[in-house]
C-alpha cells in the first residue's frame, strides 16, 4: 500500500471492505462454509492496490491491480482483486467463494462507510454511468449483486440491514494514523 502511495481515503475505504468482507467470512464459516480468511483479509485490504494511480491514468484498476498482485507472486490474491468490481460468473447454483465476499463487500462501503448496497450501487451510477453503456453494465451489475446479496444471507442468520450490528470495531483515524506512520518509516529505510 505504502509502495504504491494509496491515498489515505483509499485506505480508509479498503479498511471497511475488509472489516465487512472478514465479518461475512466469519459469520459464514460458523454456519459450515469455509472460506479463507487470510485470503479474504488480504485481498480486502488489497483491493484497490493500483485505484490511486488509476485517477491519473484512467486505467481500469480491478485489472491493472489484479495483474500487479499476480506479478508480486499472489496469483490468488491478484485474481480476487481483478473480480472485485464484476466477477467473471455470477452462478447462484455455486458454493460461496472469497471471490463473492470481496466482491460484495466492495459494494457495501462508499468511501469509508458502511452503507446499504442501494446507497453504493446510486453512488457507482451517478459517478461512473456517465454513457448509455456505463450505465447499462453497471444497472447489470447491480441486478446480480442484488442476487448475490440473497444467496450471502440465506446462508447467514442475519440480514444486510443488521451487518452494522455484526462488524468488529475499527478505529479508522488510529488505523490510518499506523499507516502513515509505517510509510514513514519504510520511506525512511528504518523498516
Amino acid at each position: 500500500m505504502c509502495a504504491m502511495r494509496m491515498l489515505e481515503n483509499i485506505v480508509a475505504h479498503s479498511l471497511q471492505v475488509c472489516r465487512v468482507a472478514t465479518c461475512l467470512a466469519g459469520h459464514l464459516k460458523l454456519e459450515g462454509i469455509h472460506l479463507d480468511r487470510q485470503l479474504v483479509q488480504a485481498a480486502a485490504l488489497l483491493h484497490d492496490i493500483t485505484k490511486t494511480r488509476s485517477l491519473k491514468t484512467e486505467e481500469n484498476h480491478a485489472l491493472t491491480g489484479g495483474q500487479y498482485l499476480t506479478d508480486s507472486g499472489y496469483p490468488e490474491v491478484g485474481d480476487l482483486i481483478r473480480q472485485h468490481v464484476r466477477l467473471d460468473d455470477y452462478s447462484e447454483d455455486k458454493s460461496l467463494a472469497e471471490v463473492e465476499i470481496i466482491n460484495y463487500a466492495d459494494k457495501r462501503v462508499r468511501h469509508d462507510r458502511i452503507v446499504p448496497m442501494k446507497d453504493r450501487m446510486e453512488y457507482i451510477m451517478e459517478r461512473y454511468g456517465s454513457l448509455p453503456e456505463h450505465k447499462q453494465r453497471i444497472q447489470l451489475t447491480w441486478e446480480k449483486t442484488k442476487e448475490l446479496e440473497i444467496q450471502i444471507f440465506s446462508n447467514l442468520s442475519f440480514s444486510p440491514n443488521d451487518l452494522y450490528d455484526h462488524l468488529p470495531a475499527l478505529d479508522i483515524s488510529s488505523e490510518i494514523s499506523n499507516y502513515q506512520q509505517f510509510c514513514s518509516q519504510l520511506s525512511a529505510g528504518s523498516i
